[in-house]
């Protein structure tokens, strides 16, 4: 099967994500900036998530540009991830209505969870359906940023009902350590073409 019907599938998925994470972003009620201060939260819990679907949609990226085969499983893996991204959304917005509170701040958190390991079963059935030794494989590796985020997440979600702000803080912790685009798989594409 294709690739390509994948890709451009999900690429406007998340296009659509994006959009109505925008979208709730609505202008206030005055001309002057000091009615921009009560819209902070709203506009700092998008630009985390913002943050966060760019991290997806970059890594995706390069984990389908390593990709040579896809077959069902992978396509029910890739829609499982676009699930839980398509979620952000929702908690972006009560997350950012309510000012960080602490159930929108923990639900923020078990999204992001389950977005991390439906990613990780994505990645676990491109990786089983590749020929022998494939690049994805040999550049994914052990993973350690893939294994330390879901403990993260989990933590940030348990502390959640205590302190929503080292909450908050642990989410951007997380984004930090995936802003960066992982450079293995790119050094292994490249080892794969210079052969």
């Amino acid at each position: 099967m294709n690739k390509t019907r994948l890709e451009a599938f999900s690429d406007g998925v998340i296009a659509i994500i994006i959009t109505i994470m925008v979208l709730e972003l609505r202008p206030p009620h005055g001309e002057t900036f000091p009615t921009l201060k009560p819209l902070l939260p709203v506009f700092l819990s998008y630009v985390l998530s913002f943050i966060y679907i760019g991290i997806y949609w970059n890594n995706h990226h390069h984990m389908l540009h390593a990709c040579r085969k896809v077959t069902g499983s992978v396509l029910w893996a890739n829609l499982h991830l676009l699930f839980w991204l398509s979620l952000i959304p929702f908690t972006t917005a009560w997350m950012g209505e309510n000012h960080y509170a602490e159930p929108p701040t923990a639900l923020y958190g078990f999204v992001l969870l389950m977005a991390a390991i439906a990613y990780y079963i994505l990645q676990s059935r491109i990786i089983a359906v590749q020929d022998g030794d494939s690049v994805i494989k040999r550049a994914v590796g052990r993973d350690w940023k893939g294994k330390l985020s879901p403990l993260l997440y989990v933590f940030a979600i348990l502390i959640a009902f205590g302190s929503h702000w080292a909450s908050k803080a642990i989410y951007v912790a997380v984004a930090l350590i995936w802003l960066v685009p992982d450079p293995r798989i790119e050094r292994a594409l490249a080892r794969r073409e210079a052969s």
